[in-house]
């Protein structure tokens, strides 16, 4: 059995809230938009890391981590990419993913919003929301959950704290 720590959306914030949660995961996995330090601030934790690039990562984070991710945790097939779309509306990457690794598990993040659910083919979707200050969301968010023997189960939902005032016009 592996306790999994999944976040994203950093954007070069790592909450001191996440410190407890590293220490308790077997693994850390990061689904993009890192930014400047998070990586090397996940080392010291001496867990294996597994990641992807998103969109605003620089040459630092795109020489360790791939665009598209896949490997098997326990059991479990993952697939990985930082902009993989919704549940019925995948974009071109994560469709790609899908036809060539059939995946128990699509991992995302790039939308900033919390998300866990079943596609229509039976397969887990996680967004684990956004770690980060960066962007509209109102709570800083993570999954934690174990994975053994080909599944995934106990998954909690982390908040890490509110990320400031919305204005009360804003709309998305």
């Amino acid at each position: 059995m592996k306790k999994i720590l999944l976040f994203s959306d950093t954007h070069g914030w790592f909450d001191e809230a996440l410190d407890s949660h590293c220490r308790w995961a077997d693994e850390i996995w990061h689904a993009g938009d890192w930014g400047t330090g998070v990586y090397e601030r996940l080392q010291m934790y001496a867990r294996p890391i597994q990641g992807v690039y998103g969109n605003i990562d620089g040459t630092a984070i795109r020489s360790l981590f791939p665009l598209i991710n896949h490997f098997t945790c326990e059991g479990v097939k993952v697939g990985m990419t930082h902009i993989a779309g919704t549940p019925g509306r995948y974009k071109p990457d994560a469709r790609q993913l899908l036809r060539e690794q059939k995946p128990d598990v699509l991992i995302c993040g790039h939308s900033h919003i919390l998300r866990v659910e079943r596609d229509s083919s039976g397969m887990l979707f996680m967004n684990p929301g956004a770690a980060g200050k960066e962007g509209f969301h109102r709570i800083m968010t993570a999954l934690r959950f174990k994975v053994d023997q080909g599944r995934i189960f106990d998954v909690e939902v982390v908040e890490l704290g509110k990320r400031g005032r919305i204005p009360d016009n804003f709309s998305v």
